[in-house]
């Protein structure tokens, strides 16, 4: 009981610190954009996205930074379906420079999502890259939202990303998402660098060649964490941003089993994370299992009460992050994401240990 009470105790204590430095800490407003107003590039990586490429450019489409100072190009990595042709259906009239280039051959170490985000960097004629996926809706002032905090010695600036969709297994995974941001934020205000995001990113190019591109960078499923750290070993600096103008929306993953090939994805990047980070992780999802040894040594009554007072802090935590991203907290949600924290923890845990390839977009890679 002793040890039990001693990981509980720890664990409420660094959960209600980062809620509250999450709710106090008052963050640097963003500098002036420079002037005048510099040209950016946007580079989209997609492979079979005929389903969601119409949106993400529409997106684009409705962007409030002059389209004349921007430059889109979609990188087409070998679709088998419609997604170039319903690209190119939307775009007309754009006023913008539009390309979609067609990439086939692997350029230098890059594979998958890396090899079409070299291409895309070398064709490029601009200072700063904004990166997003092709199942992203970035909101109108992302330009702008981001680009203030490119400043020379920042080499990486991450946007904000919720989740969005109409079923209960999509809004979960919103809260999921929003909640994670919110404590990556909490780390990265102290200038502890954590990751980036390759679905709301901006490199400038200063970076991004400093690291000789990623056709000079050892594969990695999880391309932007890759990224992220070789720019950081260059000597530049990172941003994190979590403010409502830059909150981008993903369309979910439809299934279970296609989020846990995802998250499995995921947890590549996680084990290239710091001791400190990974040992931090560790002691966090050790919750549950201590929690079953706590209703074993002290009853069910004991840990219904913590599980309750997890609920409630997670709770305020998860509140603080809607409220600084401009939405509404979904409350109710709250019982069903337990669930769903658990279902999730306990089947990947052993979806881990399965020696199963990764597949992106039905390309395998080990």
């Amino acid at each position: 009981m002793l040890l039990l009470t001693t990981y509980f105790t720890l664990w409420f204590l660094i959960l209600a610190a980062s809620t509250l430095l999450f709710w106090v800490r008052r963050r640097p407003a963003p500098a002036p954009l420079p002037q005048p107003w510099p040209r950016v590039s946007i580079l989209i990586a997609a492979r079979n996205e005929e389903a969601a490429i119409g949106r993400c450019l529409r997106a684009i489409r409705a962007l409030s930074y002059p389209p004349e100072l921007v430059e889109v190009l979609l990188g087409d990595d070998a679709s088998t379906d419609q997604t170039r042709a319903v690209a190119e259906a939307v775009m007309p009239g754009y006023t913008g420079n539009f390309r979609c280039i067609t990439i086939t051959e692997p350029l230098g170490l890059a594979r998958g999502k890396a090899n079409v985000l070299a291409h895309l960097a070398r064709a490029a004629t601009t200072e700063f890259f904004f990166i997003t996926d092709a199942d992203i809706a970035v909101p109108t002032g992302w330009v702008q939202g981001l680009l203030p905090f490119a400043q020379p010695e920042v080499g990486t600036v991450t946007g904000l990303t919720v989740v969005e969709g109409p079923r209960l297994f999509d809004r979960l995974q919103g809260l999921d998402w929003l909640q994670s941001l919110g404590l990556v934020q909490v780390v990265s205000d102290f200038g502890r660098p954590v990751t980036a995001m390759g679905n709301n990113m901006l490199v400038t190019r200063a970076a991004y060649e400093a690291t000789g591109g990623y056709e000079q960078l050892p594969f990695s499923v999880t391309e932007d964490y890759a990224l992220f750290q070789a720019v950081l070993k260059q000597g530049f600096t990172f941003r994190n941003v979590f403010r409502p103008e830059v909150l981008a929306a993903s369309l979910p993953i439809s299934t279970p089993g296609r989020l846990l090939h995802q998250r499995r994805r995921w947890m590549q990047g996680v084990e290239a994370l710091p001791w400190w980070l990974q040992g931090g992780l560790l002691f966090y999802a050790g919750f549950y299992p201590l929690l079953l040894v706590l209703a074993w040594v002290a009853g069910p009554l004991a840990a219904v009460s913590v599980l309750a007072a997890k609920m409630l802090l997670q709770g305020l935590l998860a509140a603080a992050c809607y409220h600084r991203a401009g939405r509404r907290m979904p409350w109710h949600l709250l019982p069903a994401f337990e669930l769903y924290t658990i279902a999730l923890t306990i089947s990947l845990s052993v979806f881990r240990l399965l020696p199963l390839a990764f597949d992106w977009k039905g390309r395998v890679y080990k």
